[in-house]
């Protein structure tokens, strides 16, 4: 932001921390201004999105001191996150293999031209082995990411979407190690 922006006779970083500060065209001292506004509230939300993702247990008053915000201000933008769907949970990342499901397994499944594809996806996200379903371009319908505790886990999946006659054919990969495993992109600033 070139120099300080004033917004009413206050620094916009005291703009932001005003609660029920209303964005009216007397508050704004030209366009300029408002989208550089919306840019730093933008960057705020992102790095507290961010900055939870990182862990989700971290304090309001913690979140506040690196995005410069205070404790209840970092509340309110954390509901208005999660009221417009940016945040969809909190959630904790436990490794799989403690847990006692080290095998990961991507499957690429084409369906049958009768299998009805709200019937797959319904038994799909009820299966408890899978951890992602992305319906995807070229050949195949969908590809699944399962864990399971065996090669038998992995059976036992296939011939549970075999008995529902979702499958017109099938191609599975059984991940040897993971490289890089991330349940968040990191955003740019």
């Amino acid at each position: 932001m070139p120099g300080v922006l004033f917004l009413c006779g206050l620094r916009l970083r005291e703009r932001l921390n005003l609660r029920y500060f209303c964005l009216s065209q007397e508050n704004i001292l030209s366009r300029r201004y408002l989208a550089e506004y919306v840019a730093v509230m933008e960057i705020l939300d992102r790095k507290i999105i961010s900055l939870l993702a990182e862990d989700s247990r971290r304090s309001l008053a913690s979140i506040g001191e690196v995005v410069g915000l205070s404790a209840s201000a970092v509340n309110e933008r954390i509901r208005r996150l999660v009221a417009i769907g940016a945040i969809r949970r909190f959630t904790v990342d436990a490794d799989p293999s403690a847990l006692g499901l080290p095998i990961t397994t991507f499957l690429l499944v084409a369906l049958n031209y009768d299998a009805g594809e709200d019937a797959f996806k319904a038994a799909i996200n009820a299966h408890p082995a899978v951890l992602e379903c992305h319906h995807v371009t070229g050949s195949w319908s969908y590809m699944l990411k399962i864990r399971t505790a065996d090669l038998a886990g992995i059976e036992a999946f296939l011939a549970d979407l075999k008995a529902g006659r979702f499958v017109a054919r099938s191609e599975t990969m059984i991940a040897l190690s993971t490289a890089c495993e991330r349940s968040f992109v990191q955003m740019e600033m």
